[in-house]
Parts: C-alpha cells; sequence; structure tokens
C-alpha cells in the first residue's frame, strides 16, 4: 500500500505543486490549506508522515506540531519554512518536528527527507542488520503501540519515557530515538550505517563519532553499579543491546 502524506500549505500554487509530486512519487497525499484542516484530519486519519508548512494563518505550523506531540501523536513531521534563522529551525525542532526543508527547495531534498523519517519508524530488516544472529527467542523485546519491554528497560513510545527497573532515565530526544531503535532489536547487532541512517537520515561517514558519542552518553545514563551492561559493542560491525 502507498505510504499516506497529510500536506498542509497555505499558499495555493506551492500546495498544488507539491501534491502533484508527491502524488507522481507514489505517496498517497491529503492536501490542506490551514492548521485547522491539517489537526482534524490528523486525529480522524493518521498519516504516515505529516508535511506542515511552519507560516500558515490561525494555527500555524508549530502549533499543530505541539499539539500532537502533547497528545502523544509521534507521527514524523517534515516542516517548510522560509525561516533561516538557527533560532528558527530551533523553535521548530522544539515543538515537536523530526526535519525540516528550507524555501526555496528542491523537491528531491523533500523527497529524501521523507524517504529518511519514513526509514526511521520502519522495522529494521534483515538486511539491515549485521552478523545475522537471531535474537534468543525467550528473550525477545515485548512490542505493542505504547511501549517497549526489553533487556530490564521499559519505554513508554507515547510519552516519551524510559526506565531501566524502577529508576526513569532522563534522555534528550536523540538519546530516546536511539535507545527505541536497539531495545527494537534487543540481541540484534545493528551495524553503524543502519543506525546513522535510522536516527540521522544519512551516514556521516567512517570518520564519524557521533554515534560512538551517544553511545557513550547513554551508557552513563543506563549502568548501574553491579549491574550488567546493557549497550554492546560488536567491534567493526556496530551495537547491540542485550542484558548480559
Amino acid at each position: 500500500m502507498p505510504q499516506t502524506v497529510l500536506l498542509a500549505e497555505d499558499d495555493r500554487a506551492i500546495r498544488h505543486a507539491l501534491e502533484r509530486a508527491l502524488t507522481l512519487e507514489g505517496y498517497e497525499v491529503t492536501a490542506v490549506a490551514d492548521g485547522v484542516e491539517a489537526l482534524a484530519h490528523a486525529h480522524r486519519v493518521q498519516p504516515d508522515v505529516l508535511v506542515l508548512d511552519v507560516m500558515m494563518p490561525g494555527i500555524d505550523g508549530l502549533q499543530v506540531c505541539r499539539v500532537l506531540r502533547a497528545g502523544g501523536d509521534r507521527t514524523p513531521i517534515l516542516m517548510l519554512t522560509a525561516l533561516v534563522e538557527t533560532a528558527d529551525r530551533i523553535a521548530g525542532l522544539d515543538a515537536g518536528a523530526d526535519d525540516y526543508v528550507v524555501k526555496p527547495f528542491d523537491v528531491e531534498e523533500v523527497f529524501a527527507r521523507l524517504r529518511a523519517l519514513l526509514r526511521r519508524t520502519s522495522p529494521v530488516t534483515a538486511g539491515g542488520v549485521s552478523g545475522g544472529t537471531a535474537p534468543d527467542p525467550g528473550r525477545e523485546p515485548q512490542i505493542s503501540d505504547r511501549q517497549i519491554e526489553a533487556a530490564g528497560l521499559r519505554m513508554d513510545l507515547q510519552a516519551r519515557r524510559a526506565w531501566r527497573g524502577r529508576r526513569e532515565l532522563e534522555l534528550t530526544r536523540t538519546e530516546f530515538e536511539l535507545l527505541e531503535l536497539l531495545a527494537r532489536n534487543a540481541g540484534i547487532v545493528l551495524d553503524h550505517s543502519t543506525i546513522y541512517d535510522r536516527i540521522w537520515g544519512y551516514d556521516f561517514g567512517p570518520g564519524s563519532k557521533n554515534l560512538a558519542v551517544y553511545v557513550g552518553y547513554l551508557r552513563r545514563k543506563l549502568d548501574e553499579p553491579g549491574a550488567p551492561q546493557l549497550i554492546h559493542t560488536v567491534r567493526g560491525v556496530g551495537y547491540v543491546l542485550r542484558e548480559d
């Protein structure tokens, strides 16, 4: 089935052009002209991804983000913005957006960013896993739409909260997403390129220390004296979450 896109853009010409381009790319598109319509449609039929213009009359794109996130909606959101200042981009990310494209944009960039967002929320397939080792069937993660339980961890996906045992973890947005990816695939070795692709949308290359830095942050928050380490390094390959 085609993936569904909810597009909210008040500029009629941009809305129609982007709707046509996305449809030709194979998406099923619902296009609306303002934030009120966007919220109504998102609550009625949850799309796979939202594309929101920041500057819309009435309820703007940032407000749409805040309302959806406050209600526990974790649908990926791509913002379209004419604002290029760093503070404006930070405001969008803080409101709950996952990524942004600055106007005027190349439609191919929109396609690429949508593909990256959708990959982050889809299950990892065998082709994206290194080592070929299946998890222990008796210790597979317990996953539902709302929470994940794996290796002594519990994650509330809607509230974006996580615990090891009874201790709640204070995680940043990126740390939470990285831990969620590892927990969903507990016992399976995920290679560096798969993790980069799912969390950041692209691979920074073999010289990047970005992933190692975030794994270090997570380990410091997860590890407890006398308790087993949860995130293990598979040298030359990637990382795996397991309790041993």
